[in-house]
């Protein structure tokens, strides 16, 4: 069953889909996935070292206006984590061949460090770790090493994955630094066989919140102690955006991150936010049944109310006002997430990072090879002119990046398609 997007309005549109969730069809069962990194070991799924279920995540109390205020803080902070993932600094570019870490097998002469479990896993990166790996030995349990390898474990995994479903194009990998501290990792392919453009970055970013960007947060009801007027903040994240040439072929987007922020009587703040959507040019029921149970069956392990809380979220977040419709089918989406405890959330936003490429990469394989008429081209080309309107119009990361002094537009601008095409 396909039909255009134009003709379902926003709320139809998602009762349908609803209703498809409810039934629950199957869909077929879903090959596993077991990439492997250059050397021949098998790669680890993200996030696979903790699998314990988690009962009753939510929210801490609101501060001031809310879950609307914090929505907004947390939205603003993504520019640094998310699309504008790479928006600060040096770059060097290289081509898709997987980057050592530095820690090659242990041999005569060599610590022995340099051969641990820490040192094997980052050899499966796209790149080294950001943060040296001497730190992160350092404070193994600290949640800003486990975010770190997490997102770099998502980009690997989800960049393997879309290299073997295209067989043509590789991944060029811009590693760049910010001299602010931290840095990141853009992984783009571009007109590969399957895809006309698929880019996921992940940055790792740390040091003084500016005076304007604290004056803000407390204008949305966020209070903050700074000293000398500092406010020390790290962040990281993993942020993708995948658009396929087939019109058949729905567009992914999915952004997972971290923030703490320390205040001056030495307390930390701390919050997890994220969310996947699916954009179709062409709404088909089987696929959008498909796309929701898998993120459903991920937030159900750890409770029961987080998939339609944050499906809804996500309903209202991809909303094109000036339109009066939604950007795709939705998913979830969430913000400022930070109870009931660090270990809990990590463990909810594991499960996310691991529904991606069942919730995706089968409905690639299933439609990359449909027949299309250049009339369902255009159309896909009119409806990636929405995608655009809703990034450069509405989406908070991308324009909390644009306006950012020292900004790296082309990295802020890597959700965009390659083509599209505006209509009245």
């Amino acid at each position: 069953m396909a039909m255009h997007l134009r003709w379902l309005s926003a709320a139809p549109c998602w009762r349908a889909v609803r209703g498809a969730c409810g039934e629950l069809r199957a869909y077929g069962e879903l090959r596993a996935w077991a990439p492997r990194c250059a050397a021949g070991r098998l790669c680890r799924p993200p996030g696979t070292a903790c699998r314990e279920q988690s009962r009753g995540l939510g929210y801490g109390p609101p501060v001031g206006g809310g879950s609307r205020l914090r929505t907004r803080l947390a939205a603003g902070l993504a520019g640094l984590v998310g699309l504008a993932a790479a928006a600060f600094g040096h770059v060097e570019r290289a081509e898709m061949v997987r980057k050592s870490s530095g820690a090659q097998s242990a041999s005569p002469g060599r610590p022995e460090e340099e051969d641990d479990e820490l040192a094997r896993r980052c050899r499966c990166f796209m790149a080294p770790p950001v943060t040296d790996l001497r730190e992160l030995r350092r404070r193994p349990d600290d949640m800003k090493t486990k975010m770190e390898l997490l997102i770099l474990e998502t980009q690997a995994q989800v960049c393997q994955a879309l290299a073997q479903v295209d067989g043509g194009a590789r991944f060029s990998v811009d590693r760049w630094e910010r001299k602010e501290g931290g840095g990141g990792i853009s992984c783009v392919l571009q007109d590969g066989h399957v895809f006309e453009k698929a880019g996921v970055s992940i940055s790792v970013v740390h040091g003084n919140l500016s005076e304007e960007a604290a004056k803000q947060m407390r204008s949305r009801g966020k209070l903050l102690k700074t000293k000398d007027g500092k406010l020390p903040f790290s962040a990281m994240g993993v942020s993708s955006v995948i658009h396929p040439k087939n019109p058949h072929t729905p567009t992914i987007h999915f952004n997972y991150r971290y923030f703490e922020v320390e205040e001056a009587d030495g307390n930390t703040l701390w919050w997890f936010g994220g969310g996947c959507d699916l954009t179709p040019t062409y709404l088909n029921q089987e696929d959008a049944v498909h796309f929701h149970r898998t993120l459903k069956e991920a937030c159900d392990q750890h409770g029961p109310d987080l998939y339609p809380r944050f499906k809804k979220w996500c309903d209202d977040y991809f909303f094109i006002a000036h339109r009066g419709e939604r950007r795709g089918i939705g998913g979830i989406f969430f913000d400022d997430l930070d109870s009931p405890s660090k270990e809990e959330v990590f463990r909810f936003v594991q499960s996310c990072t691991q529904a991606i490429i069942p919730s995706y990469v089968p409905l690639v394989k299933k439609h990359c090879d449909d027949s299309f008429t250049p009339q369902e081209k255009l159309w896909q080309q009119l409806r990636r002119g929405r995608y655009v309107e809703f990034n450069l119009l509405y989406d908070r990361g991308t324009k909390f990046g644009l306006f950012t002094p020292g900004s790296r537009i082309e990295s802020i601008l890597m959700s965009l398609p390659l083509t599209a095409r505006g209509s009245s």
